[in-house]
């Protein structure tokens, strides 16, 4: 089925190159269906390349999906066309009125800083807590999994010795469990990260089941039991490229960078790298978007006094 995205997006060409079907919102609005609606906030500096890898995954399930992109109003993107913002991206002030089915809410650079440090914290604070109420499951990538469990849980992260930064075997902790239900019991991630969680407060955390994981990256998949909220330590929506790009990109610059881990064959950087990662990922967003779309109400208008009325049947199980 198709996704719906706003008149004019770049990642169209792409998308359609790719043999993805995507309706521009004139056509779509022509169907008389109720399509999941989804919101993105995009924290990534290359805002179209991540628009592009996760509406590529998004694509992938058989439900119609209506797109809204959502920027913080705190900060100036250096990598991204003012013009490109302002037609297909609007603030969380003009968007807060809504109520979504899903949002996703991106990693992105700012890992070295504290949380508070991070000039649109306050701003992600609050969507944060509005989404308890106008969203009816959130997934969170990398820094964003990151500043969720620190926002939620108050589980903190810490930097490590050496970068997180390849393609990492992840161990399946639950094949029954419906977000990944499909998996190998041994599936790849990619990750670029120089910070990871507190495993132990993270297992403290009793409303918070790992999925999945690895020795050298710690949790990779975390999930409440209800799926309102998921947590992805990695970068699943990232392309055969991505790491590629980073790697070569560092390396022009003279920053200090070890070769991506699992990625290149023969670790020979001149070779071209292999897409290991893809099917887990479309698995991932299709069963996710599948569990949504069985669970959220109808009405969309219904969700605050719905989410109300779950949160106290959960908490008296």
């Amino acid at each position: 089925m198709p996704i719906n995205i706003p008149n004019g997006l770049p990642a169209k060409q792409i998308l359609e190159s790719e043999k993805i079907f995507a309706l521009e919102e004139d056509v779509a609005r022509k169907q008389d269906i109720r399509p999941l609606r989804i919101v993105i906030l995009n924290l990534m500096p290359k805002k179209i390349e991540t628009e592009t890898q996760i509406l590529r995954l998004i694509s992938k399930s058989p439900l119609q999906v209506d797109i809204d992109f959502m920027m913080v109003s705190n900060h100036v993107s250096k990598n991204t066309s003012a013009d490109h913002l302002l037609k297909f991206y609007d603030d969380f002030s003009t968007l807060k009125k809504n109520r979504y089915d899903c949002l996703i809410i991106t990693g992105a650079p700012v890992e070295h800083l504290e949380f508070e440090d991070v000039d649109y914290w306050d701003e992600l604070c609050e969507i944060m807590e509005w989404s308890k109420t106008h969203v009816y499951s959130t997934l969170h990538i990398c820094w964003g999994a990151q500043a969720g469990l620190y926002y939620h849980y108050h589980i903190q992260k810490h930097l490590m010795k050496q970068k997180v930064f390849g393609i990492y075997p992840q161990t399946l902790c639950d094949e029954y469990n419906f977000l990944t239900n499909g998996f190998d019991e041994i599936h790849y991630t990619p990750h670029s990260r120089h910070t990871a969680i507190d495993e132990h407060a993270l297992a403290k955390q009793e409303a918070l089941e790992i999925l999945s994981r690895s020795d050298v990256t710690g949790s990779n998949i975390v999930a409440t039991g209800d799926f309102r909220e998921i947590y992805i330590l990695g970068h699943l929506e990232y392309g055969k490229e991505t790491l590629a790009q980073e790697y070569f990109r560092d390396l022009s610059q003279g920053k200090e960078i070890q070769l991506p881990f699992n990625y290149f064959p023969e670790d020979d950087p001149q070779q071209e790298p292999v897409l290991t990662w893809r099917s887990h990922a479309n698995l991932l967003y299709r069963n996710w978007l599948n569990y949504v779309y069985q669970m959220t109400p109808y009405d969309l208008q219904e969700l605050s006094a719905y989410k109300q009325e779950h949160n106290v049947a959960a908490a008296s199980v």
